[in-house]
């Protein structure tokens, strides 16, 4: 598994709308084989800045399944007024050192 970081800076104006478009959007997420969960954060400190958790099979799943299928253009089309704010778009291994209760 590995898990798609996506970091934007939202200002509030346009909020409303960035939440529209991933509430449309994850239900395309789920339709994807190659897609294993998702997670949207909020900022406490800083409210401008959301996280994008995406966890996806592997890395060629995501680049080489998803964004070839026809699920991604309807993707692509939700999220595309937000792809100017996106601060960060990377893909992380988990590791050993993890934990949760």
């Amino acid at each position: 598994m590995i898990t798609e970081v996506i970091r934007y800076s939202i200002p509030p104006a346009e909020v409303g709308a960035f939440l529209q478009a991933y509430t449309a959007a994850v239900q395309v997420l789920q339709q994807s084989p190659h897609c294993l969960g998702y997670e949207l954060l909020h900022g406490e400190e800083e409210p401008d800045h959301w996280v994008l958790l995406i966890r996806w099979t592997s890395t060629e799943g995501h680049l080489q399944g998803f964004r070839t299928s026809q699920e991604f253009a309807e993707f692509f089309r939700l999220v595309r007024p937000f792809y100017s704010n996106i601060q960060e778009m990377k893909h992380y291994a988990g590791t050993a050192l993890s934990w949760a209760k």
